[in-house]
């Protein structure tokens, strides 16, 4: 089955209103630029978001917040954002802090179907709070409900046409998790190839779990901070 779709603007079309939506990326790293820039676009709003963070202000996620498109974050900190921070302290955001770990485990409980798990970090804390408790041995665990969305948006290295991912180096990040915890997953990759291009070894998301791709342009990939030397330094 071709899953190839023209662009971003006919990949998010039917993402509607008050959807819930994973993100992949860790800050601006392997994020899916042309589909943010799409969901700006059209304006859909409401939205519950789930993403390691926000970006920055002027760039990713950003973009969503600045439009105030964005009702919910479930992140695991809120970064480098000053609007992030502005609107969470504010109360205009509602925001869902969690621990870097759990929330990787809680999107990848959520791909396998397990629909929660014990996990010792947070025990003791605010992040407990509400949320069943158990002792196993000598250590308190804290239950922690798996994650899933109606959407994942991903950004992959290269993809084909059946939906085959390979992502590069530390771009790969939350991306092949998120891809199986949603009921529609579409790709954005930089380069679009044939079915059979891929080697079968280095496809990190199988098509199975694709539902859309397309090839992007125009990338950027900012840096949140780029640090350098002076010349001549050591």
């Amino acid at each position: 089955m071709n899953k190839v779709v023209r662009d971003a603007d006919e990949a998010i079309q039917d993402i509607a209103d008050g959807a819930t939506i994973m993100v992949g990326g860790f800050g601006l790293c392997g994020i899916p630029e042309n589909l943010i820039q799409a969901l700006k676009r059209r304006g859909t709003k409401n939205l519950t978001v789930m993403s390691n963070n926000a970006g920055v202000s002027d760039f990713g996620l950003g973009l969503l917040l600045r439009t105030r498109q964005i009702r919910k974050m479930i992140a695991t900190y809120v970064g480098e954002n000053d609007l992030f921070e502005k609107q969470f302290l504010s109360g205009e955001l509602e925001v869902e802090l969690v621990p870097q770990g759990t929330f990787s485990e809680r999107i990848r409980a959520g791909g396998a179907g397990i629909p929660a798990f014990y996990t010792p970090t947070g025990y003791g804390t605010l992040v407990a709070e509400g949320k069943e408790t158990r002792r196993f041995g000598d250590r308190d665990y804290v239950l922690e409900s798996a994650l899933t969305a109606d959407f994942a948006l991903v950004k992959a290295y290269r993809g084909d046409g059946l939906g085959n991912l390979s992502y590069r180096k530390t771009s790969r990040n939350f991306n092949p998790m998120m891809a199986t915890a949603a009921r529609v997953t579409i790709a954005e990759v930089e380069r679009l190839v044939d079915p059979g291009d891929i080697d079968p070894e280095q496809v990190h998301t199988p098509g199975v779990f694709v539902t859309r791709i397309f090839q992007g342009r125009d990338y950027e990939k900012r840096i949140e901070q780029r640090t350098h030397r002076e010349a001549g330094g050591r």
